[in-house]
């Protein structure tokens, strides 16, 4: 018959089944959770409870003045410890830190190293201490330490325990501050954008009415200006078309980042939008020296559209359609009925796309020629628009072109909503 195992040590491993299975609960709370706040707390709680003592605390290593401060403690008013910087020299929890080794003080009255000014302020007398460095790979973010253990003295088992606690605890702790930094930095980028997207906005608006004026003078001057004069008009006539380009672009950018969220759809007739972005280019396909029309039915073709929106698709087809079309060309607008779908088609006499391009030029910053040898300017957004525009309208888009030289017809589809 083997022998019975004495109480004492069934007691002792009782008390290893429940730290250990407690290790397990604590590593599955510390994994799951990224608020950094509650896991100071949970640490505290748990290492106070697994080494039966009064109180614990956190403190961490503050990377501008090198000095300890309480990020959490029980036992004491949190404010008023957060208060209190403990100096890494002169104090026991700024020796675990500096020689990052752990440390049991079972009577700290007695040790020159005790920071007194703690309890002063606070009125908690601390009688034992233990204290564990918490690092993550070879850097000491802080002090894991539980003071006044409450039956006994602190040892190697509360030393093992606090230790696998502090370990845990670092590499959570250091997730949360990453995580943390890391939502600010997207905060912080966030406004920038809009700070940036407010101005982009601003500004190509405002920039729009003077160019346009400087665009039908600049025209005007050209076709009754004669000799260096005419070519000083043309010149100011093409920098503003340039302009023009750029502030499209600048438009663009904003819209390809606002995305369908921007889009406000009411039910409304397509005539009156096509109109209005016609007129809008027409000085400019005049001042290029090209022909143009606009062909439309009288009947309405009511849809669901965001008359700007759909009016910036619109004048970036045109705008690309000019920008390939060389003077004494054609540009054709056409609205017609396509069984359920109102059709509005954009032709040129321009230089054409070949097959492989055709459904690649909806791409973001894709262009047709190459960038190095390009004649043409433009970001390569301008179609990248349209084509999330026709999207948010529950519509499509698409180019056809017979070839080099041989003009192409973009179409916008969109559902009539009868």
């Amino acid at each position: 018959m083997a022998p019975s195992t004495p109480p004492a040590e069934l007691d002792e491993l009782r008390e290893i089944v429940i730290r250990l299975s407690r290790m397990v609960e604590v590593s599955v709370t510390l994994n799951s959770t990224l608020d950094l706040d509650r896991l100071l707390q949970f640490i505290i709680g748990t290492a106070a409870d697994l080494v039966a003592c009064e109180a614990a605390s956190v403190m961490l290593v503050d990377e501008n003045t090198h000095e300890l401060f309480f990020a959490a403690a029980t036992g004491s008013d949190p404010r008023e410890l957060a208060g209190i910087p403990v100096p890494l020299e002169g104090s026991i929890a700024g020796t675990i830190v500096r020689e990052d080794r752990p440390l049991i003080i079972n009577d700290v009255t007695t040790d020159p190293r005790h920071f007194r000014q703690v309890g002063e302020k606070t009125g908690f007398q601390t009688r034992s201490l233990i204290g564990v460095p918490m690092r993550i790979r070879e850097r000491v973010l802080g002090v894991l330490e539980a003071v006044n253990k409450r039956q006994g003295v602190f040892n190697e088992a509360d030393l093992q325990t606090l230790s696998i606690i502090a370990s845990l605890a670092a590499v959570a702790i250091e997730n949360a501050r990453l995580l943390r930094a890391l939502q600010g930095a997207y905060d912080e980028l966030g406004k920038l954008d809009k700070l940036k997207s407010d101005f982009i906005a601003v500004a190509s608006h405002e920039l729009r009415t003077p160019l346009g004026v400087i665009l039908g003078y600049a025209a005007i001057l050209k076709e009754e200006a004669a000799g260096e004069s005419s070519g000083h008009a043309a010149a100011v006539l093409n920098s503003a078309l340039r302009m023009r380009s750029l502030i499209e672009d600048m438009t663009n950018m904003n819209l390809l980042q606002e995305g369908s969220a921007a889009i406000q759809l009411e039910l409304q007739p397509i005539q009156p939008v096509v109109r209005s972005a016609y007129d809008e280019v027409f000085e400019i396909i005049q001042a290029k020296g090209l022909r143009s029309e606009l062909r439309m039915s009288e009947a309405p073709f009511p849809v669901m559209a965001d008359a700007a929106k759909l009016g910036m698709a619109l004048t970036n087809l045109l705008n690309n359609a000019m920008r390939f079309t060389p003077s004494g060309g054609t540009l054709e607008v056409e609205v017609e009925r396509r069984g359920i779908e109102a059709w509005v088609k954009v032709h040129d006499s321009g230089k054409g796309i070949p097959a492989p391009e055709l459904e690649r030029i909806f791409d973001q910053f894709y262009q047709v020629e190459d960038h190095m040898t390009r004649r043409h300017g433009g970001m390569g957004l301008g179609l990248a628009i349209v084509k999330a525009i026709a999207k948010g309208h529950g519509g499509r888009v698409w180019a056809e072109s017979a070839g080099p030289d041989k003009g192409t017809t973009m179409t916008i589809a969109l559902p009539i909503r009868e």
